[in-house]
């Protein structure tokens, strides 16, 4: 008798980046508007109301705070990096849901990577622009 092949239906992964964090979210339609950070709850993962204010802006923009679950697995960076990344990938996901959304996210610039990092410091410098003080004499 042959086995039976069970398919998993999962939902897309969709990635956002700022800095040198990462995340990758899982938008799953139809929910309460729980957000779910490396199993935690976004109250419990970012203390600052201004990074869940950052993570919440698509939701806010369209309409959507209590309407979709938001699972997120993110890695890398600090928490301001953290949360940029996960508004990315948020704004990135919410147009592969509902391509009508694009217009107004890309308006607000959440669709577009923040590509500023920290600048490498070099040689001869404290840091990365920053020269040791000039003496005269």
């Amino acid at each position: 008798m042959p086995k039976k092949v069970v398919k998993k239906v999962t939902t897309p992964i969709h990635t956002g980046r700022r800095k040198s964090s990462v995340a990758r979210v899982r938008i799953i339609e139809n929910g309460k508007g729980a957000i779910t950070i490396n199993d935690k709850a976004l109250e419990e993962y970012f203390g600052l109301g201004t990074l869940q204010f950052i993570v919440k802006q698509p939701l806010t923009l369209l309409g959507l705070e209590e309407k979709v679950d938001i699972l997120v697995n993110v890695q890398g960076g600090g928490l301001t990096g953290q949360a940029g990344a996960i508004r990315h990938a948020i704004a990135r996901g919410l147009v592969e849901v509902n391509a009508q959304y694009k217009d107004e996210l890309k308006k607000a610039g959440f669709l577009t990577r923040d590509s500023r990092a920290k600048e490498r410091k070099k040689y001869g410098l404290k840091k990365a622009r920053k020269a040791p003080q000039y003496s005269k004499r």
